[in-house]
This record gives structure tokens, C-alpha cells and sequence, in this order.
């Protein structure tokens, strides 16, 4: 058998098709890195939920908190809080204004639903990012 001389499509980059670079700002951001600042966003969401239902547990209403915030966050600024934390930020294609606030409702629904966020594309994108015209990329 004769082997091609292009590589296989599997040895891609990650984000050539977005035309993002391969390292550094701009770059997209790994999957732990993406993880570890939603769990970062869903703590503190749950402890501001817990200011208002002490001294029982905020239960559900962690959730909504967490709605509030990604939404309201990502139209002001584009970043989370856990996103800011840990350098990333979301990249939308008008990159010189505001996130359209259906994109962030759009988003953090199918954020919430879980199983979107696992169905990936090659270069690494969620089903919520792919619909929503985004992806969180490296802010530095």
C-alpha cells in the first residue's frame, strides 16, 4: 500500500477552519480549561444563590443564578467570571461589539442541557458554540 504524502485529516490543528491561531491569545481554549471555569462560575452562582435562600441550600435556584450570569456576563463583557479567572474569553463574529444577547440565551440554554456541550466538532467546538456562531478562546 502507498501512503499519501498529505497528512490525515485527524493531524489538523484545532481551530484552522476559524482561522484562530494554533497557540497563544486568540487561540481556542482546551476542554479542562473550559470545564474548570464553568465549575468556577457554578460555585460561586451557588453561593450567591445561598446569600438568598440561607440557611437552607439554594437547590435549583443555583441554576437560575447561574443563567443570570452567564447571560448578563457574556452580553457586558464576553467573559464569565471563572472565564476571566482563568484567561479565556468568548469570541463571537463581531468581534468589535457586543455579544447579541439571543446568542448568550441560545448558548447558556443548550449549555444547561449538557449534552450539546459534549458533541464536538474537529476543532473542538460544542454543538452550543457551533449553533451560536462562538467559541472561547485564550484571552491571553
Amino acid at each position: 500500500m502507498v501512503r499519501d504524502a498529505q497528512p490525515p485529516s485527524q493531524e489538523r490543528r484545532r481551530g484552522a477552519s476559524l482561522g484562530l491561531p494554533a497557540e497563544g491569545p486568540g487561540s481556542l481554549a482546551g476542554f479542562g480549561t473550559r470545564v474548570l471555569a464553568f465549575l468556577v462560575d457554578a460555585f460561586l452562582s451557588a453561593v450567591v444563590a445561598g446569600f438568598f435562600t440561607a440557611p437552607d441550600l439554594p437547590g435549583n435556584w443555583s441554576l437560575l443564578s447561574l443563567a443570570v450570569v452567564y447571560v448578563v456576563f457574556l452580553v457586558a463583557i464576553g467573559q464569565t467570571p471563572g472565564m476571566r479567572l482563568l484567561g479565556l474569553r468568548l469570541a463571537h463574529p463581531r468581534p468589535a461589539s457586543r455579544l447579541a444577547p439571543w446568542r448568550a440565551v441560545v448558548r447558556t440554554g443548550l449549555l444547561f442541557l449538557l449534552v450539546p456541550t459534549l458533541v464536538v466538532d474537529a476543532d473542538g467546538r460544542g454543538l452550543h458554540d457551533r449553533l451560536t456562531d462562538t467559541a472561547v478562546v485564550r484571552d491571553r
